[in-house]
């Protein structure tokens, strides 16, 4: 008997698709035989593929192409996602975003197409676009949504705390330092999520006390300038290089724990199953925070942790 053609719509972005991995995990656990393909943004088409239970990543661009819209390289890419698609009959499509433009994506792929019902997706009119609609309370985390989600579709219980499911890769980058080191996510996409630098170089000059070194990434040029300056102000702090997403996760796989504020690469630390504190000043962590027996939410909403409460929870 043929395995069943699973195709899971999860585009964007990093801690969304990091959200959707214990689901993933669930299902393999409930479905064995199955053949389970992710559509993804192009940037994540890597990561996924860490997961032993995704045969196929199908990387969708169209982050890329809104960016360059007046590039034929990036309509051949697309071109190119949508002929993987519509390469054979999907037994489910799972769409757990539910955004239109992702609704879009699952609509592209032939096959019976479930989803969140209205009042369950970011946007109802994504709804719409589906022939099954599942009630999730919005209250949840965004991972166990998923996970009600996934269970709805295929009949069982969600059970057990969330399981990433992810492979660890096997080296750290090799510039990585050769002791016991902590990895700072300083960077975040808007200033009210940031924790301020004074902050940041009074915890990694105590953690140096202790045996640790610290390693600064950034993922754009200017996250990467901050990242240096951070870095001369801690006697043997490292500003790590530019990196891809798999760097990384190697990076991230092979430290002794992550301090990070609400960003992606914190909750990729969390799948990787490191000690993580997640520093929350914008967002409610009940609903989006770090969610795993590895992370620890400080929420910082109307107050500003202090470095004491990082070092009392770490206690190196």
């Amino acid at each position: 008997m043929p395995a069943q053609q699973i195709l899971f719509v999860k585009l964007s972005s990093l801690g969304d698709v990091i959200h959707h991995l214990p689901a993933v995990t669930d299902l393999a656990r409930h479905r064995p035989g199955a053949r389970m393909c992710w559509a993804v943004e192009e940037a994540y088409a890597d990561l996924v593929r860490l997961h032993p239970a995704v045969a196929e990543s199908i990387p969708v661009g169209l982050r890329s192409l809104r960016r360059h819209p007046l590039q034929a390289e990036r309509w051949r890419r697309l071109a190119a996602a949508r002929r993987a698609l519509r390469s054979r009959r999907w037994d489910y499509i799972v769409d757990t975003q539910g955004l239109l433009k992702s609704a879009l994506v699952a609509s592209a792929a032939p096959g019976r197409r479930y989803g969140l019902d209205g009042a369950s997706a970011r946007e109802a009119i994504a709804a719409m676009l589906y022939d099954e609609r599942i009630a999730v309370p919005r209250e949840l985390h965004a991972v166990e949504r998923n996970r009600r989600l996934v269970a709805a579709v295929f009949g069982y219980e969600v059970e057990g705390p969330a399981d990433y499911g992810l492979e660890l890769p096997p080296y750290p980058p090799l510039w990585a330092p050769r002791r016991r080191f902590a990895v700072m996510l300083h960077a975040a996409s808007r200033a009210e999520k940031q924790w301020p630098d004074d902050k940041w170089v009074e915890l990694a000059r105590r953690l140096s006390q202790h045996g640790y070194a610290t390693v600064f990434p950034g993922g754009t040029e200017a996250e990467r300038v901050a990242a240096a300056r951070l870095a001369l102000l801690v006697p043997g702090a490292i500003a790590a290089p530019p990196m891809d997403l798999w760097a990384a996760a190697t990076l991230l796989a092979h430290a002794d724990f992550v301090v990070g504020v609400d960003t992606g690469l914190t909750h990729l630390a969390v799948a990787l199953e490191k000690t993580t504190i997640g520093i929350y000043r914008a967002t409610d962590p009940a609903l989006t925070g770090l969610h795993g027996e590895s992370g620890l939410n400080l929420d910082g909403r109307g107050r500003e942790p202090t470095v004491d409460e990082v070092i009392a929870v770490l206690a190196p």
